[in-house]
């Protein structure tokens, strides 16, 4: 089964993502602005999430991080639980 290692960064809105989206293109680190600004408890560890297999995480969320290329930020992406922000780091 497929598997995946993922880092995200979860807020409450489509422009809080964003903007965060653009801070990153401009070289602030992934890790720092998820403990500084993700809702996830994973922001504590920099966003990580660990390694996972497909269908753990919900569907929109498993088609980025199992259809999109790794080491680039994915995203906004909306889900139940807020937007997104997803950087795959392997998959195997």
């Amino acid at each position: 089964m497929a598997r995946a290692h993922a880092l995200h960064i979860l807020v409450k809105t489509q422009e809080e993502a964003a903007e965060l989206k653009k801070q990153l293109a401009a070289g602030k680190k992934f890790s720092d602005l998820a403990r500084k600004h993700s809702l996830c408890p994973s922001g504590k560890k920099g966003g990580d999430l660990g390694e996972f297999r497909r269908g753990q995480m919900v569907p929109a969320f498993d088609k980025v991080v199992f259809g999109k290329p790794t080491l680039e930020v994915h995203g906004p992406v909306k889900t139940q639980f807020g937007w997104h922000l997803i950087k795959v780091l392997s998959r195997g």
